[in-house]
């Protein structure tokens, strides 16, 4: 059952990043974006790595995505006129793409990959504890300094983008 969802997810983590990749429109793109990671946090449940999985949303397909949609909002993007491409941008393109698999190859094909019991710490539980106690304690000021850092900036991309209109 674990490999009919790894498939599923899989699937559907690469349609979304073929859809980025290949979208005309960029707010489809940042769409095709959010997808993606909802399907790589979905590997991170299925590894058991919640805090990941949960960071994966929260941060990126919540705050990173949305600054994309925004930004991409205010500079009105359209869609890209279609150029043609040269040749020697495709034979780049399957050199890299085939040392790129060369590459998977040869690490998953490699013996000194060590299983996921070998490297997970005994008290993974505990860490993240600790984690969550240093963060909302210890550092709580710099986090409330981040987030209103980032709302300055939010709102000052506001204000530079506000078109004034002349009569």
């Amino acid at each position: 059952m674990t490999d009919l969802f790894f498939y599923i997810f899989a699937t559907l983590t690469l349609g979304c990043a073929f859809g980025v990749v290949f979208s005309r429109n960029p707010v489809n793109a940042a769409m095709f974006l959010i997808m993606t990671f909802i399907g790589m946090a979905a590997h991170f449940v299925m590894l058991e790595a919640y805090f990941l999985a949960v960071i994966q949303i929260l941060v990126y397909a919540g705050a990173v995505v949305v600054l994309f949609l925004f930004i991409i909002m205010l500079l009105d993007v359209g869609e890209e006129k279609k150029h043609r491409v040269k040749p020697l941008t495709w034979v780049a393109s399957l050199v890299g793409f085939a040392l790129l698999i060369l590459g998977v190859v040869s690490i998953t094909s490699s013996d000194n990959i060590k299983t996921a019991s070998d490297s997970l710490p005994e008290a993974a539980g505990a860490s993240l504890k600790n984690f969550g106690y240093e963060l909302f304690t210890t550092y709580q000021l710099p986090m409330q300094v981040t987030g209103f850092l980032l709302l300055i900036a939010m709102i000052g991309v506001i204000v530079l983008s506000k078109k004034v209109k002349t009569d």
